[in-house]
């Protein structure tokens, strides 16, 4: 077997082997992966972290020993907690955003793979269990980020890459998609009853999980639509004040237990 990990700020994931595909979601640094599968330049990759799978250049592809694959998928890793950051050694300064992992971090630095790399910035405790009043905080830091499908970072995030991202960095995995996330937690039965830090999912037509956010005090909602934003929420969905229109139906509210 091979493994890799991201070495990048963040690669994209796609549906099919071509720039042109779908991005299904993004590999961000620090992040650890499966190879799959071989096909010309590209290689199908399954992320340690929540198992999704896409397609990336091989060009972005930094293997890593099974060794350290197996000691990554079996810690807890900070994450970085400033929106913009940057990792470096000797010969490089990489970029990273909000959210990245910092693997193996000791307070100075990190390791990925066998080398060695600073890091100066603020970082979260994957040992300590984040407070609602965290969370909310936390996904404050994404407000005004652009909406981007397949999106998980702080200049391209989608519905469930934000919450994923959120509830990732205050150290609990959920899964990438909003039809995935709706499985975890414990259902709320009306909005009234709903607290800061619940998820609140919404379907289409069709009756499809297509949609997810998380609620804040005063019957209010953050979620990335058009970019990360806030809302007001009540048993219809959300409403848009300036547009004064409903955007997204309610479909079902979750609380998560961190």
């Amino acid at each position: 077997m091979e493994y890799g990990i991201c070495s990048l700020s963040l690669a994209p994931m796609r549906a099919e082997t071509s720039d042109k595909a779908e991005i299904v979601t993004q590999m961000i640094f620090g992040e650890c992966y499966e190879v799959l599968a071989r096909e010309g330049n590209w290689v199908r990759v399954q992320l340690a972290a929540d198992g999704y799978t896409g397609w990336i250049d091989h060009k972005q592809h930094t293997p890593v020993t099974s060794a350290y694959f197996q000691q990554w998928k079996s810690a807890s890793h900070p994450r970085a907690m400033d929106l913009v950051q940057v990792v470096s050694d000797k010969d490089a300064r990489i970029p990273i955003g909000i959210g990245s992992y910092l693997p193996f971090f000791d307070g100075m630095s990190i390791r990925v793979n066998e080398q060695s790399m600073v890091y100066n910035g603020r970082a979260s405790n994957p040992s300590s269990v984040a407070t609602t009043a965290q969370l909310i905080k936390v996904a404050y830091n994404f407000i005004k980020a652009p909406y981007l499908w397949g999106g998980k970072s702080i200049f391209g995030i989608d519905c469930s890459g934000f919450t994923q991202q959120v509830f990732g960095i205050c150290g609990y995995q959920l899964p990438r998609d909003a039809y995935q996330q709706v499985s975890h937690g414990e259902e709320v039965h009306f909005v009234t009853q709903a607290q800061a830090g619940d998820l609140a999912f919404f379907s289409n037509e069709e009756g499809r999980i297509v949609h997810v956010g998380i609620v804040l005090e005063g019957q209010q909602i953050m979620h990335a639509h058009g970019e990360v934003r806030t809302d007001t929420l009540d048993h219809n969905g959300i409403y848009n004040v300036e547009r004064k229109r409903y955007s997204h139906n309610l479909r079902i509210i979750k609380r998560i237990t961190l």
